[in-house]
């Protein structure tokens, strides 16, 4: 009878190197941090999703979105069920055909955008109000009455 040995893991490493996960965790990054690179019609994927805070007070829910350079009537905002979606579009600047000015780098942000994130409350969606003010988005979400606290009394 022979006896058979075990390799186990162990000839792995030698044919991708220490450490293949690594390697391939590597190769990913790289392939992400070039995704947006040459594509001057569209925001690079971190710039796609406008940051936002989310807030809740007693009786309404407030969203703060950081979307500079927006006219408004490019903004369109949805409330439906629980999820609130903002888009829009931000259009290229007609960059002149100018002999004295030579562009070097172009990187500021055009294309569209949109970002949807789930409410934490029912809210009353023909009560929802929107303000932009210097580039920063605010829409307030009144909740419904089902959804606001109320203290019980307890009787003896």
């Amino acid at each position: 009878m022979s006896t058979l040995t075990r390799r186990g893991s162990r000839g792995l490493p030698s044919l991708f190197g220490a450490h293949p996960f690594g390697a391939l965790s590597r190769e990913i990054d790289e392939l992400l941090g070039r995704f947006g690179e040459g594509w001057e019609s569209e925001w690079p994927v971190a710039q796609r999703m406008p940051s936002l805070d989310l807030t809740e007070s007693n009786g309404s829910l407030e969203v703060k979105m950081d979307i500079p350079g927006m006219n408004p009537e490019d903004i369109e905002i949805h409330v439906t069920g629980d999820t609130l979606t903002v888009s829009g579009r931000h259009e290229e600047e007609k960059k002149e055909e100018d002999e004295e000015k030579k562009f070097h780098r172009v990187e500021r942000r055009t294309g569209s955008f949109q970002r949807s994130v789930t409410l934490p409350a029912p809210v009353r969606e023909s009560d929802v109000t929107a303000e932009y003010t210097d580039g920063v988005l605010t829409i307030t979400l009144p909740k419904t009455e089902t959804e606001k606290t109320h203290r019980v009394a307890i009787k003896t």
